[in-house]
Protein backbone atom coordinates (compact mmCIF):
# COMPACT_ATOMS: atom_id res chain seq x y z
CA UNK A 1 0.00 0.00 0.00
CA UNK A 2 3.17 2.79 0.39
CA UNK A 3 4.59 1.75 -2.48
CA UNK A 4 1.57 2.67 -4.30
CA UNK A 5 0.71 5.88 -2.03
CA UNK A 6 4.69 7.16 -2.98
CA UNK A 7 4.13 6.65 -6.32
CA UNK A 8 1.22 8.27 -6.25
CA UNK A 9 2.71 11.25 -4.82
CA UNK A 10 5.63 11.33 -7.35
CA UNK A 11 3.64 11.28 -10.19
CA UNK A 12 1.79 14.10 -9.05
CA UNK A 13 4.76 15.59 -7.54
CA UNK A 14 5.97 15.15 -11.21
CA UNK A 15 3.14 17.13 -13.10
CA UNK A 16 2.92 19.50 -10.56
CA UNK A 17 6.64 19.85 -11.06
CA UNK A 18 5.99 20.35 -14.73
CA UNK A 19 3.89 23.54 -14.00
CA UNK A 20 6.40 25.32 -12.01
CA UNK A 21 8.28 27.90 -13.56
CA UNK A 22 11.65 26.91 -12.61
CA UNK A 23 13.55 29.58 -15.15
CA UNK A 24 12.32 32.11 -13.46
CA UNK A 25 15.46 33.14 -10.70
CA UNK A 26 13.23 34.12 -7.62
CA UNK A 27 11.38 31.03 -8.48
CA UNK A 28 14.11 28.83 -8.15
CA UNK A 29 15.67 30.53 -4.92
CA UNK A 30 12.33 30.02 -3.10
CA UNK A 31 12.53 26.62 -4.38
CA UNK A 32 16.23 26.13 -3.05
CA UNK A 33 14.80 27.56 0.26
CA UNK A 34 11.84 25.14 0.09
CA UNK A 35 14.42 21.82 -0.15
CA UNK A 36 17.16 23.36 2.37
CA UNK A 37 13.91 23.83 5.28
CA UNK A 38 13.03 20.54 4.29
CA UNK A 39 16.07 19.01 4.76
CA UNK A 40 16.52 20.35 8.22
CA UNK A 41 13.39 19.50 9.25
CA UNK A 42 14.01 16.22 8.36
CA UNK A 43 17.25 16.29 10.12
CA UNK A 44 15.86 17.84 13.21
CA UNK A 45 12.87 15.12 13.23
CA UNK A 46 15.34 12.50 13.41
CA UNK A 47 17.75 13.98 15.78
CA UNK A 48 15.22 14.73 17.87
CA UNK A 49 13.92 11.44 17.91
CA UNK A 50 17.27 9.90 18.54
CA UNK A 51 17.41 11.93 22.05
CA UNK A 52 13.67 11.06 23.06
CA UNK A 53 15.10 7.43 22.52
CA UNK A 54 18.15 7.88 24.39
CA UNK A 55 15.89 9.93 27.22
CA UNK A 56 13.68 6.63 27.38
CA UNK A 57 16.55 4.23 27.91
CA UNK A 58 14.56 1.18 26.93
CA UNK A 59 17.49 -1.84 27.97
CA UNK A 60 14.88 -4.54 26.93
CA UNK A 61 16.93 -7.41 25.10
CA UNK A 62 16.10 -7.87 21.83
CA UNK A 63 17.11 -10.97 20.22
CA UNK A 64 16.52 -11.88 16.46
CA UNK A 65 18.38 -13.48 13.14
CA UNK A 66 19.32 -10.98 10.76
CA UNK A 67 18.77 -11.81 6.75
CA UNK A 68 22.09 -13.31 5.62
CA UNK A 69 23.25 -10.56 2.71
CA UNK A 70 22.10 -11.75 -0.29
CA UNK A 71 25.82 -11.18 -2.07
CA UNK A 72 28.01 -13.00 0.72
CA UNK A 73 26.35 -16.48 -0.62
CA UNK A 74 25.41 -17.27 3.76
CA UNK A 75 22.45 -19.83 3.95
CA UNK A 76 21.85 -18.59 7.65
CA UNK A 77 21.81 -15.34 9.23
CA UNK A 78 23.66 -13.87 11.91
CA UNK A 79 22.54 -13.91 15.85
CA UNK A 80 22.01 -10.50 17.33
CA UNK A 81 21.09 -9.58 20.92
CA UNK A 82 20.93 -5.97 21.60
CA UNK A 83 18.35 -3.53 23.27
CA UNK A 84 15.31 -1.83 21.90
CA UNK A 85 17.36 1.66 22.66
CA UNK A 86 20.54 0.15 20.56
CA UNK A 87 17.99 -1.59 17.78
CA UNK A 88 16.12 2.24 17.53
CA UNK A 89 19.55 3.99 17.58
CA UNK A 90 20.57 2.21 14.63
CA UNK A 91 17.65 2.27 12.83
CA UNK A 92 17.59 6.17 13.31
CA UNK A 93 21.53 5.80 11.92
CA UNK A 94 19.98 4.27 8.78
CA UNK A 95 17.56 6.98 8.27
CA UNK A 96 19.77 10.00 9.08
CA UNK A 97 22.76 8.11 5.93
CA UNK A 98 19.56 8.08 3.71
CA UNK A 99 19.06 11.47 4.20
CA UNK A 100 22.92 12.46 3.84
CA UNK A 101 22.93 10.27 0.54
CA UNK A 102 20.30 11.79 -0.45
CA UNK A 103 21.41 15.31 -0.18
CA UNK A 104 24.54 14.56 -2.19
CA UNK A 105 22.68 12.95 -4.78
CA UNK A 106 20.59 15.95 -4.93
CA UNK A 107 23.59 18.45 -5.10
CA UNK A 108 25.07 16.32 -7.62
CA UNK A 109 21.81 16.35 -9.62
CA UNK A 110 21.06 20.27 -9.08
CA UNK A 111 24.67 21.64 -8.59
CA UNK A 112 26.07 19.55 -11.31
CA UNK A 113 23.68 18.69 -13.67
CA UNK A 114 21.33 21.95 -13.18
CA UNK A 115 17.97 19.48 -13.13
CA UNK A 116 15.57 22.02 -10.74
CA UNK A 117 12.31 19.80 -10.89
CA UNK A 118 14.16 17.43 -8.09
CA UNK A 119 14.51 19.69 -5.84
CA UNK A 120 10.66 19.99 -5.61
CA UNK A 121 10.29 16.40 -5.35
CA UNK A 122 12.87 15.28 -2.70
CA UNK A 123 11.11 17.97 -0.69
CA UNK A 124 7.87 16.47 -0.36
CA UNK A 125 9.11 12.84 -0.86
CA UNK A 126 11.79 13.55 1.62
CA UNK A 127 9.02 14.84 4.34
CA UNK A 128 6.56 11.95 3.52
CA UNK A 129 9.60 9.63 4.14
CA UNK A 130 9.92 11.58 7.80
CA UNK A 131 5.98 10.64 8.30
CA UNK A 132 6.05 7.33 7.26
CA UNK A 133 8.96 6.28 9.58
CA UNK A 134 8.22 3.36 11.91
CA UNK A 135 10.28 5.10 15.19
CA UNK A 136 9.04 8.77 14.24
CA UNK A 137 5.47 7.38 14.95
CA UNK A 138 6.58 5.33 17.81
CA UNK A 139 8.49 8.16 19.76
CA UNK A 140 6.82 11.34 17.98
CA UNK A 141 3.22 10.48 17.24
CA UNK A 142 2.60 7.92 19.79
CA UNK A 143 1.78 4.99 17.93
CA UNK A 144 1.53 1.32 19.29
CA UNK A 145 5.17 -0.01 18.56
CA UNK A 146 5.03 -3.06 16.49
CA UNK A 147 6.76 -5.93 17.06
CA UNK A 148 11.02 -5.14 16.92
CA UNK A 149 12.62 -6.16 15.04
CA UNK A 150 10.83 -4.43 12.38
CA UNK A 151 9.79 -6.18 9.00
CA UNK A 152 11.42 -5.75 5.85
CA UNK A 153 10.04 -3.28 3.60
CA UNK A 154 8.75 -4.88 0.44
CA UNK A 155 10.99 -4.53 -2.32
CA UNK A 156 10.78 -2.96 -5.79
CA UNK A 157 7.35 -3.77 -7.53
CA UNK A 158 6.03 -4.96 -4.03
CA UNK A 159 8.13 -8.06 -3.49
CA UNK A 160 8.81 -9.61 -0.39
CA UNK A 161 12.17 -9.23 1.00
CA UNK A 162 13.74 -11.38 3.40
CA UNK A 163 13.81 -9.54 6.92
CA UNK A 164 15.01 -10.81 10.10
CA UNK A 165 13.49 -13.61 11.89
CA UNK A 166 11.98 -13.83 14.81
CA UNK A 167 10.89 -17.06 15.93
CA UNK A 168 12.46 -19.28 18.56
CA UNK A 169 13.80 -22.37 16.37
CA UNK A 170 15.88 -19.71 14.03
CA UNK A 171 17.17 -18.11 17.63
CA UNK A 172 18.04 -21.35 18.70
CA UNK A 173 19.74 -22.49 15.51
CA UNK A 174 21.39 -19.43 15.16
CA UNK A 175 22.51 -19.84 18.80
CA UNK A 176 23.87 -23.53 17.98
CA UNK A 177 25.94 -22.35 14.90
CA UNK A 178 27.73 -20.03 16.96
CA UNK A 179 28.28 -22.55 19.58
CA UNK A 180 29.63 -24.48 17.04
CA UNK A 181 32.31 -21.90 15.20
CA UNK A 182 33.51 -21.16 18.95
CA UNK A 183 34.56 -24.64 19.41
CA UNK A 184 36.40 -24.34 16.45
Amino acid sequence: MAAIQNMVISLGAMQVARKIPFEDPQVLTWARIGYITAQAIILGVYYYVSSIIKKKNDQTVLKYVDAPSPMSGETTGKLVVTTVRDYDLAEISKALRGVFISLGFMVFLHGYMKYTQPLFMQSLMGLKGVYDSQLVGIHLLGQKAPERPFKAAPGPFGMPTAGPQTDAAAIAAAEKNVDTKKDQ
